[in-house]
């Protein structure tokens, strides 16, 4: 394990209007389970990291996705990393805020490179078209009512073009673009913009919310769904402020929370 400076660190520190520099301070393992599950043990230990480090793993062989999934990654391809954040000056029932930041992140650092088709599929996908290129797993350590810690688990796929029968809809940069992308410059983007977004959040930018509905997937279009065992036709309208997707079928306004509902 070592720690290092990458090369966007001028670039971050210039920004002097930023109350945080996110990844001013990276560990990169070169091989481990999951890098949430490794900062969740560490805090655990009570091992001091400042706000804003990153754990990078160069392979992660089992990384976890949303509410049980895993996370397939061919070593040394992709960036899969987790970044610790104390959010506390928001309530933990406003915690959705968080997502919201994180992935307009991710979307201002991949569009620059993949162009306006970059969409956020509800509720921690980040989608090209209809294809998978990254997620999203925040984990959150309360403290009574007070929201000590979040971990914010990402995966982007970069260079990996081969995907198991797991990842029909997965893609990459390098598949949809041809070449091969330099992880530790995109690690130093996705940086820069996380640490722009968690400012933006701590002021309460109103904005945040409006530009993710904006990118949400499937926005006003007519889709069909899994709800339970049946597949129904809906036009995806909103979120609620708890995080709730809201689908319209047919004048019929329904909230669903994660795993109550899929997209086919």
């Amino acid at each position: 394990m070592n720690s290092f400076s990458f090369n966007a660190t001028k670039t971050l520190q210039s920004n002097t209007f930023l109350g945080l520099i996110v990844g001013e301070n990276i560990i990169t393992l070169q091989r481990v389970s999951s890098t949430n599950d490794y900062l969740k043990s560490n805090l655990s230990n009570s091992t001091p990291y400042s706000e804003g480090t990153v754990i990078m793993a160069v392979e992660q062989y089992a990384g976890k996705g949303q509410a049980g999934n895993v996370w397939r990654s061919e070593p040394g391809k992709n960036l899969t990393c987790s970044i610790l954040l104390n959010p506390g000056f928001l309530s933990p029932k406003d915690q959705f805020n968080l997502n919201i930041a994180v992935s307009l992140a991710i979307i201002d650092t991949l569009r620059p490179i993949l162009g306006g088709d970059l969409r956020i599929k509800w509720p921690n996908d980040i989608y090209f078209l209809d294809k998978k290129i990254g997620g999203i797993l925040i984990e959150n350590i309360l403290r009574g009512m007070t929201w000590k810690h979040a971990i914010i688990g990402l995966a982007i796929n970069v260079n990996q073009t081969d995907f198991d029968n797991h990842h029909a809809k997965a893609s990459s940069l390098k598949q949809l673009l041809g070449r091969d992308f330099d992880i530790n410059e995109l690690l130093s983007s996705l940086c820069l913009q996380l640490s722009i977004e968690y400012e933006l959040l701590k002021h309460g930018n109103a904005e945040q919310r409006p530009r993710y509905k904006r990118d949400l997937y499937r926005l006003g279009q007519r889709a069909n769904f899994m709800v339970g065992d049946q597949c129904k036709n809906g036009t995806v309208l909103d979120i609620s402020r708890e995080g709730k997707l809201v689908v319209d079928f047919d004048g019929q306004l329904t909230e669903f929370g994660i795993k109550e509902i899929a997209f086919l």
